[in-house]
């Protein structure tokens, strides 16, 4: 059995049979005026982060949700695209599609503005979505990449590069881990399915981004998230496994590189009102200015009384690169 079959036919069980503790179960159930989210959908919430932002999901997008699990973001996006089929759900496992089109029929019950037509589900493999190209505003997944090994973790970006409309943002929550992890933990498809021992470092994470194409990233979130303790796990020591939220945007690529922003600030404290580099940045004294790490990395040859921030892993909008 392959790894990627080891992990259909977990989440199969998990779909007939819902499973409380598997894999992350740790993203937030959003309260929004109107909305109330099944009991059932919250016992199959298996992310690690959220995907769902008001601020991408402005004039009804068209958002493509790959690994539908209970359905729970699913009915949080439709939340924003209250339209037919437009919230489209990609799942491989047909269990867990069957077990979200019976979760939506208690959604609408539980919610007067919601329609199960609002959601359009369809099987489907991430390495080969059956969705056109350029036609998606949003697309998002949570804690289903970090499963993929590497050749298959950079088909699934490209795929989802691909149906993207220019300016389109693929949203994504998983696991990374800064430390090495041993092969017998690598090898485990198990551990690899409940998203554990798939994890990777975000420089990593992020260069499978930038490889193809994506010309802004924003790192939007970096939590904990679990350990792999010696007396558990086989491993010799104890490693630490966080979160991420992150935003790919489908921006041109810039000449030098990618815009990246993992939460740095500038604030120039001179004795002038303002400091402008000439390349398109001003800073107000002593207002501080988010900013991508290669412009943080400019501006600290600009002036020596520019404060750079070290990297906070949150970014929540309004920067400058």
């Amino acid at each position: 059995m392959s790894y990627l079959e080891a992990t259909n036919d977990l989440y199969k069980q998990a779909a007939l049979t819902p499973d409380v503790g598997l894999c992350c179960t740790t993203n937030p159930v959003w309260q929004l005026p109107g909305l109330s989210i099944p009991t059932i959908m919250q016992e199959m919430n298996y992310g690690c982060g959220s995907t769902v932002s008001a601020s991408d999901l402005v004039n009804d997008p068209k958002v493509l949700y790959v690994g539908v699990g209970g359905g729970m973001e699913l009915l949080q996006f439709a939340y924003f695209s209250r339209q037919k089929g437009g919230v489209i759900g990609v799942d491989v496992v047909d269990e867990m599609l069957e077990a979200s089109r019976q979760n939506f029929k208690v959604a609408e019950e539980e919610n007067s503005w919601f329609k199960s037509e609002f959601v359009h589900l369809i099987k489907g493999s991430a390495l080969d979505l059956p969705i056109k190209s350029e036609s998606i505003d949003v697309a998002a997944q949570n804690c289903l990449f970090n499963i993929f090994k590497a050749e298959d973790l950079k088909k699934a970006v490209l795929e989802m590069y691909r149906v993207l409309k220019p300016h389109g943002r693929l949203v994504m929550s998983d696991p990374v881990c800064e430390q090495p992890m041993n092969d017998a933990l690598r090898n485990d498809d198990r551990l690899r399915a409940q998203c554990l021992s798939g994890s990777i470092p975000i420089s990593d994470y992020i260069k499978v981004l930038t490889d193809v194409g994506f010309g802004t990233i924003e790192v939007r979130a970096r939590k904990s998230y679990r350990v792999l303790s010696p007396n558990h796990y086989p491993t010799d020591e104890l490693i630490h496994i966080e979160s991420i939220e992150i935003a790919a945007i489908k921006d041109p690529m810039p000449e030098d590189g990618p815009c990246i922003f993992t939460g740095k600030t500038a604030i120039y404290y001179g004795g002038e009102p303002y400091l402008d580099d000439k390349e398109g940045h001003v800073l107000i004294q002593n207002q501080p200015l988010a900013i991508c790490d290669k412009t943080a990395a400019a501006l600290a040859k600009v002036s020596d009384q520019i404060h750079i921030s070290e990297s906070t892993w949150h970014y929540d909008g309004g920067g400058c690169c």
